[in-house]
């Protein structure tokens, strides 16, 4: 299969590249009509072109300069955002109080520190709700301590929580009064606080606080329209067909949402090194483009303070399903972003403000990016795999296999097979299905679980 006339490798069925023609060395390799790297020596044609003969081209943080797809956003200040279509469809999620939308209705038990992770734990099990357990809280400084607290507390605000129970011990650095400050006004949230060294049965208390929750969510789902839906972007295990099959099927969906009113949220920064320009070229005005730079350069200097190569990726698995440069991955990756307009970029733990597609800062780490799509405000994860997995966030997370083979072999952690079927609109209808309840694996496995960003010591 040759991707891009440019192209001067194939691909095979076992999704590793094969030279098209002679490449000298030295010689930029090119798919998807853009170089992935250069040649080490000098290969022949239909040889095997892989990490053994191709190296990155990749470097530290550059310079851009604001060049706007006319396709896309025409001249700067004339962007040519979708205009929302009328054949707005609906699914069935939940309508708070206060005009949230949710597409579940769960009890989430949100620990401060991880100190009261069993108790958590204990309390979910025994409402059938979700522990959102996680190591810190406490023993952290400086930026670490507030990215904690700050996801926490987006997560607590989530939507697709009918109730909230803030589990806190009473004597960590994320203090329950402090912790109450940051969530500022939840008069209009269904929540509830506990301080476990307080009352001398708290498992008893906290299930006293979680009927009251119960007693208090929304109870019928009711009809929504797709403009209200936020959907999160995210790949893992990635293999040579992530970019042919899954993530150009879920940039097509990204579209399909955006086309009527819809979101999508993109992250994986360092999944886009070698493709940035794209995105970036897509970047509504030069606003938004500076804030893309940042992101990108940012995450560049975050690898350079802990002296690693901003280029240390792709993972073992990934070079075995037959990706071999960073360059390579990021091509593939940044195809779930679609073609629409990239209307806003966001910082960790920011809420999801513009209408279409953002940027969000976030490492590729699978279950890190996932949580903080869901602190963004994603009702529901879409997540490519051609390796597999069974993992999943607090959200529903819809995996996506990029081949047949893993669809079949692993049909209780997979909800779609792109390879099989790449047709949008039957895919939309698949995502709107799960949006309206329909399970997905992942919540069937019961995998629901949060990882935070971490960068700085602990006490």
């Amino acid at each position: 299969m040759v991707i891009h006339p440019l192209d001067n490798v194939e691909i095979h069925e076992d999704g590793h590249k094969y030279a098209r023609r002679a490449i000298r060395a030295g010689e930029n390799v090119v798919k998807y009509g853009m170089p992935i790297g250069h040649a080490t020596r000098d290969i022949a044609p239909g040889e095997h072109v892989h990490v053994h003969n191709v190296a990155t081209n990749l470097g530290e943080t550059l310079e851009y300069a604001y060049d706007p797809d006319p396709a896309v956003v025409g001249a700067e200040g004339d962007s040519k955002r979708t205009t929302a279509r009328r054949d707005v469809p609906t699914f069935k999620g939940f309508r708070h109080p206060d005009g949230r939308v949710g597409v579940r209705n769960d009890i989430w038990i949100v620990p401060t520190v991880g100190c009261v992770n069993n108790l958590c734990e204990r309390l979910a099990a025994s409402c059938g709700g979700i522990a959102l357990t996680h190591p810190y809280g406490c023993s952290q400084l400086g930026a670490d301590h507030e990215m904690t607290a700050n996801l926490l507390a987006a997560l607590c605000r989530h939507p697709n929580a009918g109730g909230v129970l803030v589990v806190a011990l009473g004597c960590e650095n994320n203090t329950l009064e402090s912790f109450k400050e940051r969530l500022g006004d939840v008069t209009s949230l269904n929540i509830r606080f506990l301080r476990a060294q307080d009352p001398g049965d708290e498992y008893a208390r906290g299930l006293e606080l979680i009927r009251e929750l119960e007693a208090n969510r929304p109870t019928e789902r009711v009809e929504i329209p797709v403009s209200e839906l936020v959907v999160g972007l995210k790949c893992g295990g990635s293999d040579g067909f992530s970019g042919l099959t899954a993530n150009p099927l879920v940039g097509r969906f990204s579209d399909w949402l955006v086309a009527r009113g819809g979101s999508t949220i993109l992250t994986e920064v360092p999944e886009m090194f070698g493709a940035e320009t794209l995105l970036m070229r897509r970047c509504r005005d030069r606003t938004v483009f500076e804030k893309c730079v940042k992101m990108i350069n940012d995450f560049k200097d975050y690898y350079a303070r802990h002296g690693q190569p901003c280029y240390e990726n792709p993972s073992p698995g990934n070079k075995a399903g037959g990706i071999t440069t960073l360059e390579d991955k990021s091509l593939g990756c940044v195809q779930k972003g679609g073609s629409s307009c990239v209307e806003d970029v966001l910082d960790y733990g920011e809420h999801v403000k513009a209408h279409g597609l953002s940027l969000l800062t976030g490492p590729g780490n699978d279950l890190v990016a996932s949580t903080v799509l869901a602190a963004s405000g994603c009702h529901l994860v879409l997540f490519t795999t051609g390796r597999g997995t069974p993992f999943g966030t607090v959200v529903p997370t819809m995996k996506i296999a990029t081949n047949t083979t893993l669809a079949t072999a692993k049909p209780h952690w997979i909800d779609w097979d792109a390879m099989a079927n790449p047709d949008v609109e039957a895919f939309a209808a698949k995502v709107l299905e799960i949006a309206s309840g329909a399970p997905a694996r992942n919540e069937v496995e019961n995998a629901r679980g949060i990882a935070i960003f971490k960068d700085g010591v602990t006490l």
